[in-house]
């Protein structure tokens, strides 16, 4: 993904969302690396302390938790003040790119003892003379998450620089046992892309599509569900590349139901060239495979998706919708949109807005493009004003919300299975199987990680209300 700006990152600088970095091109070469006096960290008797902050997608999400895990019996994981903090960036847009830079610069200010480690895309964008970040003490790749420790080992011992260019590990290297906080799992079965869209980095800095094997997927999946998480999720750069030499995605869906235990298995996103029939057939056999499908559109106006060069049409996306309701009526959308590419007009525009409206989305996300240096898209003419662009995003938040509460108002009276994820204010709050944000009472046995069946009594524009069954108290009732 990249080339765009989610309106909903705006005013966040906590890690929960994409955040980046970006300026002028930077050489860091290998040979100007310099190794300083020893200082306090060196000699310290305690073990380093080690903090995360991670920006960017469920993937980024999925590696920190890998680093921390690999990094916590030899280092001091913790939160505030630390020795040392790897900063997991993206490099997908300006935006991002601008808040994590002001992370690092707050680190610097507040923690000026500390080192800093930058990793991921923004490492290698970086590397790759896309972009600089001239604060962090040591940048590595991608390709060094799967050897965190020993970029620590050389960050911690004074290296400075970058560390070279290594070649992408086996995904089958890769694996999580938990995922500190949550009550679901990500679990990354893929990477990279071959796809070249015009507006994104993701090939640059992701390299080529590689996924994960059938075998070694179940087996990570087995010890997630051993240690107690309720739902799983797949996630990848680009799941629809999902293409072991043991078998595909349909296939891992299969096997993974074969887990004892397993009450959720969700797919993240998924691009619509991966809808295929096998697949939904085995979304459509068992109750446990989430039926919540987000299928990035980025625009509904032919014209645009090739200047993107998408790799379809709006017709096809159509298509995978249709689908998918004739064999899962009950499936539910969500969807990336792109406002602003070059060459949008208003009609194409318009054709998006109608296509929105048409498939009725329960989330969106959209995002405003920002041109990034080395993609094509950014020597594209018909550049589109920052002021229309932000108006376009405006009505397509406008039309995202009146199609979302249609949807809600719909499954007002149905029942629906919800995830308890947490309790706060007197309520449970949790999603359905079609991933709707729900609030309902507590008062009962129910704890975050129990599925409980209840009855929808009111929609709002961002939430569904409920009731368990066998109770007749009105969470909207309940003082917030």
């Amino acid at each position: 993904m990249g080339g765009w700006e989610d309106e909903r990152m705006r005013g966040w600088g906590d890690g929960r969302m994409g955040v980046f970095l970006i300026s002028q091109p930077q050489n860091f070469p290998t040979s100007q690396l310099r190794t300083p006096p020893p200082s306090p960290v060196e000699t310290r008797q305690a073990r380093p302390r080690i903090g995360f902050l991670t920006f960017g997608c469920r993937v980024n999400q999925y590696e920190t938790q890998m680093m921390r895990e690999r990094l916590e019996e030899r280092f001091e994981i913790v939160k505030g003040e630390a020795d040392l903090y790897i900063v997991n960036a993206c490099t997908v847009t300006s935006l991002a790119e601008r808040k994590a830079r002001q992370a690092i610069r707050r680190l610097r200010r507040e923690w000026p003892g500390a080192r800093i480690l930058l990793v991921g895309c923004l490492a290698d964008g970086v590397i790759q003379r896309l972009t600089r970040v001239e604060e962090a003490d040591l940048l590595a790749g991608n390709a060094w998450k799967e050897r965190i420790d020993e970029a620590v080992t050389e960050v911690l011992a004074g290296r400075r620089g970058i560390l070279s260019v290594e070649r992408s590990p086996s995904l089958d290297r890769e694996a999580v046992v938990s995922h500190s906080g949550r009550v679901r799992a990500f679990l990354k079965v893929q990477d990279g892309c071959d796809l070249a869209c015009t507006f994104c980095r993701t090939t640059q800095v992701r390299g080529p599509s590689r996924s994960k094997s059938v075998s070694s997927t179940a087996a990570e999946a087995c010890r997630l569900v051993v240690n107690g998480y309720s739902e799983i999720v797949l996630t990848g750069i680009n799941i629809a590349q999902y293409a072991p030499a043991d078998g595909d995605l349909a296939g891992l869906t299969r096997d993974l139901l074969r887990i004892d235990g397993l009450r959720r298995l969700r797919i993240a996103s998924i691009d619509p060239s991966g809808i295929t029939a096998d697949l939904v057939d085995a979304f459509a056999e068992d109750r446990r495979v989430c039926p919540y499908f987000h299928i990035p559109l980025q625009s509904g106006d032919d014209t645009v998706l090739r200047r993107m060069k998408r790799g379809y049409r709006s017709a096809f996306y159509r298509a995978r919708v249709e689908l998918i309701r004739q064999k899962i009526p009950q499936a539910t959308f969500g969807t990336d949109v792109i406002v602003g590419f070059p060459g949008e007009d208003e009609a194409a525009f318009i054709r998006t807005c109608t296509l929105i409206e048409e498939i009725g989305f329960a989330n969106m996300h959209i995002f405003r493009y920002s041109p990034r240096e080395g993609t094509a898209a950014a020597n594209l003419a018909g550049a589109i004003p920052e002021q229309e662009k932000k108006e376009r995003a405006s009505r397509l938040e406008r039309l995202g919300r009146t199609v979302r509460r249609r949807l809600f108002d719909s499954l007002v009276g149905s029942e629906q299975v919800v995830l308890i994820e947490e309790e706060r204010n007197g309520r449970h709050r949790g999603y359905t199987q079609g991933y709707i944000d729900t609030l309902l009472p507590t008062g009962s046995s129910a704890r975050p990680g129990d599925e409980v069946r209840i009855r929808i009594t009111e929609a709002t524009d961002t939430h569904l209300y409920g009731v368990r069954e066998n109770r007749t108290d009105d969470c909207r009732d309940n003082p917030a």
